[in-house]
């Protein structure tokens, strides 16, 4: 299994029309109108903003839309050229509801972890509980957030920078419980879908 990758170019390029304002996710920074923050975040400019259609982790009957950014490496843009290092791609997949997010999530991350070529494991990066995915030359690091599957990361990364990581938690708390890869999965949630928001 290959993630999605974005790379950052010169430009923008804007793919759909983006969903409209939902209502704030809590925490101390307001949620972006278009899920990824738009703006330099630390010693990383802000280059590209996409919606896709490919939502990663899906949740019956709870339908999602993922937006995309990629922030490159304000050292490497000085020196004229970016290398894979220098790239760190954010995706946020907002779903219509709450309903299913957290259970979907660790569903995705303990079948990449039963596949050899991936190493998962739990981390707390800046604050933020979340789980690390390393494998085929990529690093990400994964959280859910009310109504929201955040994943920042990319290709060819020793460590993914917590400033990005520190940045989207602050906006999308996590809601990953400690011991989510061994614990008993979490249960179908039992409010009624029809309705909940």
């Amino acid at each position: 299994m290959r993630f999605i990758v974005i790379a950052a170019v010169a430009g923008v390029g804007v793919v759909g029309g983006g969903i409209p304002l939902v209502a704030s996710c809590g925490g101390a920074q307001p949620t972006p109108t278009r899920g990824v923050i738009e703006s330099d975040v630390g010693d990383w400019s802000f280059r590209r903003y996409q919606s896709v259609l490919d939502v990663e982790v899906w949740v019956r009957d709870n339908t999602a839309v993922a937006h995309t950014a990629s922030y490159a490496s304000k050292e490497a843009e000085k020196r004229g050229k970016l290398g894979e290092t220098d790239v760190v791609n954010a995706f946020v997949t907002r779903y219509q509801s709450d309903i299913g997010v957290e259970r979907a999530l660790v569903q995705f991350v303990r079948r990449l972890a039963s596949e050899s070529s991936y190493k998962v494991s739990e981390q707390d990066v800046g604050g933020v509980r979340l789980i690390e995915i390393r494998g085929s030359g990529e690093a990400w690091a994964m959280w859910p957030a009310r109504a929201h599957v955040i994943k920042i990361g990319g290709p060819g990364l020793g460590a993914i920078p917590e400033a990005i990581i520190s940045a989207y938690g602050e906006r999308y708390p996590s809601r990953l419980k400690e011991g989510a890869l061994d614990a008993p999965m979490p249960l179908p949630d039992t409010a009624t879908r029809k309705g909940a928001k």
